[in-house]
Parts: structure tokens; C-alpha cells; sequence
């Protein structure tokens, strides 16, 4: 299911308290453990009712933890994955590879909010606020103090989330 949400209304199908974002760098380091990443969200959804997952659906530890909670839902785990899109074009400039594994994992969600009609500065920023502001939670792969990921860690502080990161 798609919805598009350039006025950036309240999402009225998740309650924050148990809602969850992601944000991570597009390059993953020998640091980063999936093992690691499958247990905070074991953590989340078994001891703290999380039962909805913003996803950004960039590459790299977005597709990783979506890839991981599509996983865990269609094993049972009553989830629902919601792919966050900055704007329709977001894998314009992926490789063919990245973008048939990217259309895959956007059909595997269980829906798609559409955030920009088009690509424009900050929309990437715009996403990730979107995204911290439905959750209580945010889990995130960060070992860098610059570029988005930092700065969506940062924005998750001054709002007071919980913030877990992969380690």
C-alpha cells in the first residue's frame, strides 16, 4: 500500500510508543553485525511492544535491517515494516543490482510512504525527521560524527528517543 505524504500528516496507523526508526550509513564497516541488530529488534518487540519499524530504504544498513524485519515477519513476528521514500526517484542512482534488490525489498513492506514529489535538498532530512518523529525508538549504525546518520542521531536526542545502536 502506498501513501503519499507531502503535507507530512501524523500517521494515524502507528502509535509512537511502539513504533521504531532506522537510520545507518550506506557503507557497512566489519563493526556492523547482523547477529548483533537481529537481537535489538528481538529486544524491541518482545520486551518493549515495538510492532511497527520505519524504514528509510537506503543502502547499506536500511536494506540490511529491512531485509532482516521482513524476515522476522513473515517467520511470525506480528511486525509491520513501513518504507519511508524521501521522493519516487530515491534509487536513481543505484546499479542494476541495487535497484532490482531495492524494488524488492519495497514490495516486501507492508507499506510505502512517499514523503517529496521529486528529489530536492534536504528531502533525505526531511525523511529521516518523518521517520523519528512517529517513534519512541531508534535503532542506528553510526561511527561517524558527520552526514545524515549523525545528524538523524542527533535530532533523536534532542527529542528525547531511545536510541540503540548496533555495536
Amino acid at each position: 500500500m502506498e501513501r503519499t505524504e507531502y503535507a507530512q500528516a501524523q500517521d494515524p496507523a502507528a502509535d509512537p510508543a511502539h513504533a521504531c526508526a532506522l537510520t545507518g550509513h550506506r557503507q557497512l564497516g566489519s563493526d556492523f553485525s547482523a547477529g548483533k541488530l537481529r537481537e535489538i529488534f528481538d529486544f524491541l518487540t518482545v520486551k518493549k511492544g515495538v510492532n511497527v519499524f520505519y524504514c528509510g530504504m537506503a543502502l547499506g544498513f536500511d536494506a540490511a535491517a529491512c531485509e532482516l524485519l521482513c524476515g522476522m515477519r513473515d517467520g511470525g513476528a506480528d511486525i509491520r515494516v513501513i518504507a519511508c521514500v524521501p521522493c519516487p526517484d530515491q534509487p536513481a542512482r543505484f546499479n542494476e543490482r541495487q535497484k532490482q534488490k531495492y524494488g524488492e525489498l519495497l514490495a516486501r513492506c507492508d507499506e510505502r510512504v512517499v514523503l517529496a514529489p521529486r528529489y530536492s535538498v534536504g528531502c533525505m532530512h526531511a525523511r529521516n525527521r518523518y521517520m523519528v518523529d512517529r517513534a519512541a525508538y531508534l535503532v542506528a549504525y553510526c561511527n561517524r560524527e558527520k552526514g545524515g546518520t549523525a545528524s538523524t542521531v542527533r535530532y533523536a536526542q534532542r527529542k528525547g528517543r531511545e536510541i540503540l545502536f548496533v555495536r
